[in-house]
């Protein structure tokens, strides 16, 4: 599996208006993706996305869907998400 792990710096009072734009955006070859706020940071937001391939992942990267998706996303940051994208070695689901 391949995919990314980003942060997200929120504007403020957008945190809602963010989650309602990322809602059911699962594309095709998407795995799974999880989006936290973490306890010591109010504004800010760490995600993950899981794609069965590195393929799935590019394909969605340069799909005109996942360019819509971003742009609206983006109306909700004060900055461009961080990415780190990479192979997934390791995990597990309950």
């Amino acid at each position: 599996m391949y995919g990314t792990i980003f942060y997200l710096a929120v504007k403020s009072g957008h945190e809602q208006m963010l989650l309602e734009t990322m809602r059911g955006n699962t594309p095709k070859g998407m795995v799974a993706w999880f989006l936290m706020r973490p306890d010591d940071d109010d504004a800010d937001m760490i995600g993950v996305a899981v794609f069965e391939s590195k393929e799935a992942y590019i394909a969605n990267a340069n799909s005109p869907e996942q360019h819509e998706a971003f742009t609206q996303m983006m109306n909700h940051l004060s900055s461009e998400p961080i990415w780190t994208d990479g192979t997934y070695v390791l995990g597990d689901i309950k």
